[in-house]
């Protein structure tokens, strides 16, 4: 999923990211520190990071930790296979984090193996998970030609002043200013120089690097237009938030998979049909068993869920042929990936599937849940062809919840429609 962009970076220069990723998140309150709480089953300073890594031009990545968080940013790394990431230890504020992030691409004395100098570094907060390619390509054009530059994005409230009192004093004119979001980009030397030069005051109460292109290098940024979703994650409210927006996110289109039986179609048609009022679908009718350039092409690209319409002898088979395709493509290890197994029951009994079923329903859902694969099972009786249709509508809000919720408590279950 998500595959890496191809070609140069904005203006053909060299370009790696600073993520400073050493905050306490007193303001969340928890043990954990913000960076490292989970969202959607993956830490925040994850999403970040993968922000950038699926960017190709982005050279390096440098994640800046506190030193006890050392070992847990590697693990993190590792677990979900990030590249071109090395990890920093940060100092005691944001401003000598960062400035630790620049010195490895300029001290020998600060790494035992430099990393290539880019011509632009940008620097991005691990707690801003949602960061386009877009928005970072258009500050690396402006640092680029202005040798700074920084997004950022209308005020919503009216900043106020008080008085020694109490009151009032006087409030801002809010047409007038902007908060400065992340990401920032600079020419590497500029910033560089200025963190050599700035005061110690500087670096344990400043926060804007802009601030700091400005102070020591005369070096005036560029403003960029950012969009809404540039904002970090400071409360805990705002954990809720992310994850509904991811949850969002991955819930834009879903793949319907059925093979050529005629009663299989029928049933992935209507459903497909009952879908498309609420979601985008992709259909494709095709034995798993056979490579398929069409299914292929929906796995790599930016689906999250699919439905496999399956006859239920032959449901699980279909059901680990579809998760091998899944793992090969590498998707399970950015985000939940939903799989609702669909068992199409066209027997006379009330309920055929026996509990030896239910059994392995359930095994092969704890097994691809540590794939970070979300499988469910859904049961469509097709008793009487003139319900037919009531069924699969109802088949589809069962569907559709799944796919919203992403609830990993659920896997394995059968539910009936």
């Amino acid at each position: 999923m998500e595959p890496g962009s191809r070609g140069a970076a904005p203006g053909g220069v060299s370009v790696s990211a600073v993520l400073p990723a050493g905050g306490s998140g007193e303001r969340l309150g928890g043990a954990t520190p913000k960076q490292f709480c989970a969202v959607q089953g993956r830490p925040l300073v994850s999403y970040a990071v993968r922000a950038m890594e699926r960017i190709s031009w982005i050279s390096d990545i440098i994640v800046v930790v506190s030193p006890e968080n050392i070992e847990t940013m590697k693990t993190i790394i590792e677990k979900y296979g990030h590249k071109r990431v090395t990890v920093v230890e940060g100092g005691i504020t944001r401003h000598r984090s960062i400035f630790n992030g620049l010195k490895v691409f300029a001290e020998n004395e600060f790494s035992s193996s430099l990393l290539q100098k880019p011509e632009v570094v940008i620097i991005h907060d691990a707690v801003r998970p949602f960061v386009e390619e877009d928005i970072i390509s258009k500050v690396v054009m402006a640092a680029k030609e202005h040798g700074a530059a920084g997004a950022i994005r209308p005020l919503v409230s009216t900043v106020i002043a008080s008085a020694a009192d109490g009151c009032l004093d006087h409030s801002l004119e809010r047409a007038r200013y902007r908060a400065s979001e992340m990401p920032q980009a600079f020419l590497f030397d500029i910033i560089y120089e200025a963190y050599q030069q700035c005061t110690d005051y500087d670096l344990d109460y400043g926060t804007e690097c802009l601030h700091l292109a400005l102070k020591y290098c005369k070096t005036n940024a560029k403003l960029v237009e950012g969009t809404a979703d540039l904002w970090k994650v400071t409360y805990k409210r705002d954990l809720y938030a992310a994850e509904s927006i991811i949850k969002d996110n991955l819930s834009q289109q879903v793949c319907v998979i059925t093979n050529v039986k005629e009663t299989l179609a029928q049933v992935g048609f209507l459903l497909l049909e009952s879908l498309k009022s609420q979601i985008k679908v992709e259909a494709i009718s095709v034995s798993l068993s056979k490579n398929n350039s069409c299914l292929q092409n929906v796995v790599s690209g930016q689906c999250y869920n699919f439905v496999c319409v399956n006859d239920k002898s032959c449901a699980l088979q279909e059901t680990q042929e579809l998760v091998d395709m899944l793992e090969r493509s590498n998707i399970p290890l950015l985000y939940p990936v939903v799989l609702i197994s669909v068992h199409l029951d066209i027997s006379n009994n009330s309920f055929s599937i026996g509990m030896e079923d239910l059994n392995m329903i359930k095994k092969f859902a704890r097994e691809t849940k540590k794939k970070n694969i979300l499988v469910y099972g859904l049961l469509i009786q097709y008793k009487d062809p003139l319900l037919l249709q009531e069924t699969v509508n109802s088949a589809a809000a069962l569907i559709m919840a799944l796919i919203k919720d992403r609830n990993p408590e659920l896997i394995g279950q059968l539910l009936v429609a």
